[in-house]
């Protein structure tokens, strides 16, 4: 009797369309997930995440917001003073972004810093 591991209910492992590879795309790109973690602050505006993300250019900042507007997780509102969306745009984390980057990406964080050591130096093999 062979066992196949099943990652979920219908979805079964190594499936090129599985939920597994559905989430991971979510943090495919390396500013993606720092931006969703910035963003797990409250709403902010795009120059003033800028500098609370180290290293990020203005350019790769704004393609981030784009995709992550794209896929519904980041939505551009207006600000507190109700200037329009287009200049004075405010960014927030949609309920499908708060889910996400409260849920698996904040386990993943924690499980990165528990980890830190390993991932920086892995173990060599024989």
């Amino acid at each position: 009797m062979t066992l196949e591991p099943v990652i979920e209910e219908n979805c079964p492992a190594f499936a090129s369309d599985c939920h597994v590879r559905a989430a991971a795309e979510l943090i495919h790109h390396t500013w993606d997930p720092v931006v969703l973690s910035a963003l797990r602050a409250g709403p902010t505006r795009r120059n003033d995440l800028l500098p609370r993300i180290a290293g990020i250019s203005d350019k790769v900042l704004t393609q981030a917001l784009r995709r992550l507007r794209s896929r519904g997780l980041v939505t551009r509102v207006r600000d507190a003073e109700g200037a329009p969306a287009r200049g004075a745009a405010v960014y927030r984390l949609t309920p499908l972004g708060e889910s996400f980057a409260n849920g698996p990406l904040a386990h993943l964080a924690r499980w990165a810093a528990d980890h830190q050591a390993e991932l920086v130096e892995p173990p060599t093999t024989s």
